[in-house]
C-alpha cells in the first residue's frame, strides 16, 4: 500500500511538472516563470524550497541528541526571513528584469562581480543539491528497502526530467503540491507519535530534563548564539531564495509571501524538532539519524505511512529542484552571458539552460553515488557564500554606496578570515567561520572609502 501511494504521488509530480513547463520560449520564462505569481504561491514555493533534509530529519536528529536548543538555533533562519520580508523584498521592484544574483551585482560592482557571484552561486547550489540527492537515495532505501543507487536514479531522475523541461514554472507548481503534502504529513507524524508515546506528559517523563531546557551557562549561550547566527546567515539570499523574490507579480505579493513563509517556519521547526523528542522517548538507544523515520514507522498506520513517506520525499525533491534550477540559471546568465561577445538567440539560451540543468543533475547523481558523505561540500559551500557575496548583495539592494573597491576588499577579507577561522584556529568557541567571515566582510566593506 505504501508503495502504491508513493508511485502514484511521483507520477502526479512528474505529470504536473511537465505540463507546467509547456510554452516556455526564453530564458526569463525558464528562470522566473514570467513574474506572475501571487503571495500564496510564493509562500508555498519558498517554504518548500528551504525545508530540506537538514531542517526536517536533521533537526529531529539534533534535538534527539541535544534537546530543544537546536529548535531555537533554527529560528535564526526564521528571523532572517522576517528581515528579508521587511527590508529586502519591498526593494526588489528596483530590479524588474532581474532573473539571477548577477543581474543585481553587475550594475553596482561590474561584470567581474557578476561572474564571481555566478561561480560561488553554482558552488553553493551544487553542494546543497548533492546533499539532497544523497538524502534521496537514503530515503528510498530506508522506507522502501530499495537499493540506494536505484532510489537516487528514480527520485532524482524525476526531478531532473521536469526541472530540465519546465524550468521555474515546473519547479513552482510541483513545489506547491509538495508543500501541501509535507505541511500536512509532518504535523500528523508528530500528533500520532505523541499518542503512541502515551501523551505529552508520559513522553516528557522519559526524556532527560536538560533536553527540555535552554542552558543559561555562558558557554552554552555563546554556542547557541553562534549557531543561531550560522542559520541566520548561512542561506541568506542564496540564489533559489533570491529568485523567489523575483517571481512575484508585485512587490506586495513578494513581501507577503516571504513573511508568511518566515512565520510558517517557526512552528514547523518546532514540529520537526519535537519529533526527535518523541523518538528519544520511544527508544533512547536509537541511532539519532533514524529519529524521524523511526517515528513514522512505529506510530502511523500503513496507509498514513505512505502519505507521510511521500511528504518526506517532497521535502527532498522540493529543495533539489530549486537548487538545480538556480545552478543552471547562474551558469547561463551570470557566466556564459557576460563572457559572450555577441548576444545569443532566445532559443539558443533556452536550449543551453536545459542542457545545463540536465548536466548538473546527472553530475549530482554521479557524486552522490560515488561519495558517501557530502557534508564537507555543503559546509564549504555555506562558508563561501556568506563571507563573500551576501554583504555586497544586501548593501546594493538596501541602497548603500556600492563600489568595486568595497566589493573586492570585503570579499577578500571575508573569505580569508573564514578560511583561517575554520582551518587554522578550528572554530574557537564553537563559532563557525562563515559568521566571522561575514562580519569581517561587513567591517571592511564599510571601512573602505567608497571609491570606484
Amino acid at each position: 500500500m505504501e508503495l502504491v501511494i508513493i508511485v502514484l504521488y511521483l507520477v502526479i509530480i512528474l505529470a504536473v511538472g511537465l505540463m507546467a513547463g509547456r510554452g516556455i520560449t526564453n530564458l526569463k520564462d525558464y528562470a522566473v516563470g514570467g513574474k506572475s505569481f501571487n503571495s500564496m504561491i510564493i509562500f508555498a514555493t519558498l517554504s518548500a524550497t528551504f525545508i530540506g533534509g537538514g531542517f526536517s530529519m536533521g533537526n529531529a536528529e539534533k534535538v534527539f541528541l541535544v534537546g530543544i536548543a537546536n529548535i531555537v538555533a533554527l529560528w535564526g533562519f526564521s528571523f532572517k526571513e522576517i528581515l528579508v520580508a521587511a527590508f529586502i523584498a519591498p526593494r526588489m521592484a528596483r530590479y524588474p528584469d532581474a532573473i539571477s544574483v548577477g543581474d543585481i551585482m553587475e550594475p553596482h560592482y561590474g561584470r567581474g562581480a557578476r561572474i564571481f557571484s555566478g561561480i560561488f552561486g553554482i558552488a553553493l547550489c551544487a553542494g546543497i543539491l548533492g546533499a539532497q540527492v544523497g538524502a534521496m537515495g537514503y530515503i528510498f532505501n530506508l522506507f522502501l528497502g530499495m537499493d540506494r543507487v536505484t532510489g537516487i536514479l528514480i527520485g532524482c531522475g524525476i526531478v531532473i526530467a521536469y526541472a530540465t523541461f519546465g524550468g521555474m514554472r515546473a519547479v513552482i507548481w510541483t513545489d506547491v503540491i509538495q508543500f501541501v503534502v509535507l505541511a500536512i504529513g509532518i504535523p500528523l507524524t508528530l500528533y500520532f507519535g505523541i499518542s503512541n508515546a502515551g501523551g505529552w506528559e508520559a513522553m516528557a517523563a522519559r526524556i532527560p530534563a536538560e533536553h527540555l531546557l535552554i542552558s543559561t551557562e555562558p558557554a552554552a549561550l555563546l554556542s547557541l548564539g553562534a549557531l543561531f547566527l550560522t542559520f541566520m546567515l548561512g542561506e541568506t539570499m542564496v540564489p533559489p531564495y533570491l529568485q523567489r523574490l523575483m517571481i512575484g507579480r508585485s512587490s506586495r505579493d513578494t513581501t507577503r509571501g516571504t513573511l508568511f513563509s518566515a512565520l510558517f517556519s517557526i512552528p514547523f521547526f518546532a514540529i520537526t524538532g519535537t519529533i526527535g523528542l518523541v523518538a528519544l522517548a520511544l527508544d533512547p538507544t536509537l541511532n539519532p539519524n533514524l529519529a524521524m523515520p523511526y517515528v513514522i514507522k512505529v506510530a502511523l498506520h500503513p496507509v498514513m505511512q505512505g502519505f507521510v513517506i511521500a511528504a518526506v520525499i517532497s521535502i527532498i525533491m522540493s529543495s533539489a529542484d530549486s537548487f538545480l534550477n538556480s545552478a543552471s540559471i547562474a551558469f547561463i546568465n551570470d557566466i556564459v552571458r557576460p563572457l559572450k561577445t555577441t548576444p545569443m538567440e532566445h532559443s539558443t539560451e533556452l536550449m543551453l539552460a536545459r542542457l545545463t540543468t540536465f548536466a548538473v543533475g546527472v553530475l549530482s547523481i554521479v557524486f552522490a553515488i560515488s561519495i558517501d558523505s557530502l557534508l564537507d561540500i555543503l559546509i564549504y559551500a555555506y562558508n563561501f557564500w556568506a563571507p563573500t557575496v551576501l554583504v555586497p548583495l544586501a548593501a546594493a539592494i538596501l541602497g548603500f554606496r556600492a563600489t568595486r573597491r568595497r566589493f573586492v576588499a570585503g570579499a577578500l577579507a571575508g573569505i580569508i578570515m573564514a578560511l583561517l577561522w575554520n582551518n587554522m584556529f578550528h572554530n574557537p568557541y564553537a563559532i563557525d567561520g562563515l559568521v566571522i567571515g561575514f562580519l569581517s566582510n561587513m567591517a571592511v566593506f564599510f571601512a573602505v572609502p567608497a571609491g570606484e
